[in-house]
């Protein structure tokens, strides 16, 4: 299955806020959620959403996200905990938590047009994993600085996870360290989404 590109809306209706997906916000009295299917959730529809709602936030394929919750599954420590810190230090989902892109998938398009350096480095890969002490910056060159100053400039002041530290003014961010579990972007129970695969993996 690809990657979604269909109304971003529709997807928030369903499955509630997902920040990552898109900057707008519903109407109030606009969100449908579930009130027009009555009735009681199955617990595979329940796993399902959760899983959806990880999916379309972070803009994976579900093979993506297939391979990530193996690679979680390896790792010492709860395979949730894990899943969500590897989502989290994805290189596009850090400049969207620093503010230097709109939505991850913004984000996804400033690096895969080679706007962003990681310590020094052109990174034309969305998915690259970013380590601590990695720093993230905005090329030297005028497109790709008014591009991350335009976003600057709109993204909301929302308070900064602790794991990283953005210097606006040099265009450029720094990982502190892996991400604590409380700062994740998105509400989520993301022992569904493993109990969800359990049976792949």
């Amino acid at each position: 299955m690809s990657r979604y590109r269909g109304p971003r809306f529709k997807k928030i209706r369903r499955l509630g806020a997902l920040p990552g997906l898109t900057n707008k916000r519903l109407r109030p009295g606009s969100d449908l959620r579930n009130q027009s299917r009555s009735g009681k959730k199955s617990q595979y529809r329940i796993r399902l959403e959760e899983k959806q709602k990880l999916r379309f936030h972070y803009g994976l394929t579900e093979r993506q996200l297939l391979k990530y919750v193996r690679i979680a599954g390896k790792a010492k420590g709860s395979t949730g905990q894990v899943l969500l810190q590897l989502l989290e230090m994805r290189l596009d989902n850090i400049l969207f938590r620093l503010g230097m892109a709109p939505t991850i998938p913004g984000a996804r398009q400033l690096v895969n047009h080679r706007h962003i350096l990681v310590n020094g480095r052109i990174v034309d890969i969305p998915s690259y994993r970013c380590k601590p002490r990695d720093t993230i910056a905005a090329r030297d060159e005028q497109k790709s600085r008014t591009l991350i100053q335009n976003s600057l400039d709109s993204s909301p002041a929302e308070e900064l996870p602790n794991h990283l530290t953005l210097q606006p003014f040099q265009y450029k961010g720094l990982v502190n360290q892996i991400i604590d579990s409380k700062w994740v972007g998105l509400k989520i129970n993301e022992l569904l989404v493993v109990e969800y695969y359990s049976r792949q993996t």
